[in-house]
């Protein structure tokens, strides 16, 4: 990732070793008065003592200890106050304390609020390109997309849209490769979905509308009523661990894999002026700790998503695949939602040809070599 400051090798390393130290959440948190103590050139480097403290307002568009989302922010928060030796204070409001949930963006850009930490795909209404930073339908794994940001242009790309905003985007998750909803009905064939209501957002939104369905935007705390009481007749969520949590399987038994988020990101994004004012030292340690947020959120939701899929098939959860008549019209349906957005929407097209063309190396050796070995698997 590229960045605009530079700091002393000293510094960047005396970052990663606090980081490393605070890895294990059973460790003890870092006694900066022993490193001042037994290193001064050490905590004079990282300037520890000499940093400006400063305080920000980090809005959610989450509830307050949200498994994995909720958690990982306030982890994330706790880390940034460790590492800058308590000189970076954040204070976090979960959604709809300060800010209603999908109103974060504009908070941020209007400068109400420093940061917000929610999915770049609940943004398609200011511009469609938007979407395409959380991933694709058919698109790239978490892996994949990750490493678009960094070495393919992602970031570069993401960061000048977003800086019409007066916005400065980062990494906060990876919800890994996700489920493809929950039916009150199962569907046998394409038909099945004719009419029926959705709630799906994003690029997967659109492409399930070709198929038929009416895609519904709803928030996590309406899902569960809507779906009890017909308003809707399915929804995808996020995968077994936060589905489960949520009792989607007590009124829609049909629980389908997923091809419409392979692996979305999150975002932790700053108001510009916000990101502008802190010191080098400060937007190292932020960085660092929005890399660490977005890894080990992705590894959280893999393990309990592990964990949670055997305990709803000890439920009844009926396990299904889409019919292959579906797939291949949802292909189709993104080939043609891709093709309409390109020619509305400049920045839509720039954004997926980056993508699109770092998927097209990337698959040519994840085929060869990951893919082959699942198959032997």
């Amino acid at each position: 990732m590229k960045r605009r400051d530079f700091i002393s090798t000293g510094a960047v390393l005396a970052a990663g070793s606090m980081l490393t130290a605070c890895n294990d959440g059973n460790r003890q948190a870092i006694d900066y008065s022993k490193i001042k103590n037994k290193d001064k050139s050490l905590a004079s480097s990282f300037n520890i003592n000499k940093a400006k403290k400063v305080k920000l307002k980090l809005a959610t568009s989450w509830p307050a200890h949200f498994p994995i989302m909720g958690t990982g922010v306030e982890s994330f928060v706790d880390r940034v106050h460790q590492a800058s030796g308590g000189s970076i204070e954040i204070k976090l409001y979960p959604k709809n304390t300060l800010i209603p949930a999908l109103a974060v963006f504009d908070a941020a850009s209007s400068a109400e609020i420093d940061i917000f930490h929610s999915g770049p795909y609940y943004w398609k209404g200011k511009n469609s390109a938007f979407s395409l930073f959380s991933g694709m339908p058919f698109g790239m794994t978490a892996e994949e997309i990750n490493s678009w940001m960094h070495y393919g242009g992602g970031y570069e790309l993401w960061r000048e849209m977003y800086g019409r905003y007066n916005l400065y985007p980062l990494l906060g998750g990876n919800t890994n490769i996700q489920m493809g909803g929950w039916f009150r009905k199962e569907i046998n064939s394409l038909e099945d979905l004719k009419g029926l209501k959705m709630r799906v957002p994003g690029l997967g939104g659109e492409v399930f509308s070709t198929l038929g369905v009416n895609p519904i935007l709803l928030p996590a705390g309406e899902i569960y009523t809507a779906l009890e009481r017909g308003i809707i007749d399915a929804s995808e969520w996020v995968g077994p661990a936060l589905d489960m949590k949520m009792g989607f399987y007590k009124v829609a038994p049909y629980y389908y894999s997923g091809w419409h988020e392979p692996g979305s990101i999150l975002e932790m994004t700053f108001n510009k002026q916000s990101w502008a004012r802190l010191s080098t030292e400060h937007k190292v340690i932020i960085e660092m700790a929005s890399e660490e947020l977005n890894s080990k959120m992705a590894y959280d939701f893999h393990t309990q998503n592990a964990l949670a899929l055997n305990q709803l098939q000890d439920l009844g959860v009926k396990l299904k695949s889409f019919p292959e008549d579906v797939i291949k019209a949802a292909k189709t349906g993104l080939e043609d939602v891709i093709r309409s957005e390109s020619k509305k929407n400049p920045d839509f097209k720039r954004v997926y040809e980056s993508a699109s063309n770092f998927l097209m190396t990337s698959k040519s050796y994840t085929d060869v070599s990951l893919k082959k070995y699942l198959n032997i698997r």
